[in-house]
């Protein structure tokens, strides 16, 4: 909690001396667009996050059961420990300097600068560098991940529509399924019997599908939610 008071610390700084205005450019005011951008994106991100275990368990022999150890504490921790993790990166990659980016370079120059850092960013979160194969995939995964979220602040003018896909997905990974780097949360993963080899078709279904619909799906509620904001114009330059 320290770091994300210091993070919005310095961002009022930097706001107030550089382009003289306060963290409301950050859109944190509810309004009932923001609320309902929040709880749209969140929803329809954890769907998508969910697909690909029923994949799983559809071609597979995974199963998931609800933890025994599943208590209250534990979902607070849980819930805890991804919104800080999402708003730490959040507020670096989407927050004041991006919208300083969006001012002085335009839209969709800041939206690669950001989603590059992004992607970068995350070769070292996941411990990948020096694995060029898993270096490129992470990169574009997680860079394409950067490009949606930086245009849904862009079309919004809040964090809470990046806020809530980033937030939605990663929450039924790492929490629901258990599939992060915390520990079992509310379901555990077990076999119905031996392992199951499957085609590189329904390997790729698996892993893949629950991305690729996550982005599309979300680009275009992004697009469809996009408001007029304030100093923000797409057309100023281009990729």
């Amino acid at each position: 909690m320290t770091g994300i008071l210091v993070q919005l610390a310095v961002s009022f700084l930097l706001i107030y001396f550089i382009e003289k205005k306060d963290l409301s450019v950050l859109g944190f005011k509810p309004t009932t667009p923001r609320m309902t951008d929040l709880f749209l994106f969140m929803i329809v991100s954890a769907f998508l996050a969910a697909t690909g275990y029923w994949w799983r368990e559809f071609f597979g022999n995974e199963v998931w059961r609800r933890n025994p150890d599943f208590s209250f504490m534990l979902l607070v921790d849980g819930i805890w420990w991804n919104l800080k993790s999402v708003l730490f990166e959040e507020l670096i990659f989407r927050g004041v300097l991006f919208y300083i980016l969006m001012v002085r370079i335009g839209v969709w120059k800041a939206i690669l600068i950001s989603s590059i850092a992004f992607g970068i960013y995350h070769w070292f979160s996941y411990n990948v560098l020096g694995n060029p194969v898993q270096m490129i995939y992470v990169f574009l995964v997680t860079a394409l991940a950067g490009v949606l979220y930086a245009y849904a602040y862009a079309r919004t003018g809040s964090l809470y529509a990046p806020i809530a896909m980033h937030f939605g997905w990663n929450f039924t990974k790492i929490f629901i399924f258990s599939d992060g780097p915390i520990g079992n949360g509310l379901l555990i993963r077990t076999t119905n019997g031996p392992d199951v080899t499957v085609s590189y078709a329904v390997y790729f279904l698996i892993t893949l599908s629950p991305v690729i619909f996550f982005l599309v799906i979300n680009f275009a509620l992004a697009k469809f939610r996009g408001r007029v904001v304030p100093g923000i114009e797409f057309g100023k330059s281009t990729l």
